[in-house]
């Protein structure tokens, strides 16, 4: 079975042909992790993959609370989204603890 002019992205089981021995054999790039890419799979499927690339992380939010335990969150986006089989996107958001330390914190009745 070929591949050519036909690779699919992620999982895809109607992406197949018929292989040796009459077994299906497939173009998607989950045949990796299965073992049963058709034979020229890498000459035709991956050279045209593309890995995710993302931005820079924008800046810190505030705290969630401006008195006692709170998160601070941050984010990015894709600038050039995975294909045909490329490396996926790694996070898009992160977030972590803070304390608001607001000036009032201390003086509500």
């Amino acid at each position: 079975g070929s591949c050519r002019y036909r690779c699919c992205p992620g999982r895809n089981n109607a992406c197949w042909v018929p292989g040796a021995g009459r077994a299906h054999c497939y173009c998607d790039s989950y045949c990796q992790r299965t073992g049963d890419c058709c034979q020229d799979y890498r000459a035709m499927c991956r050279r045209a993959a593309v890995g995710c690339a993302v931005g820079p992380w924008g800046p810190w939010s505030g705290c969630s609370s401006p008195c006692g335990v709170g998160s601070r969150a941050r984010s990015r986006q894709v600038t050039v989204p995975p294909r045909h089989g490329g490396d996926p996107c790694p996070d898009l958001k992160q977030r972590r603890g803070c304390l608001g330390q607001h000036p009032t914190c201390g003086t509500a009745k």
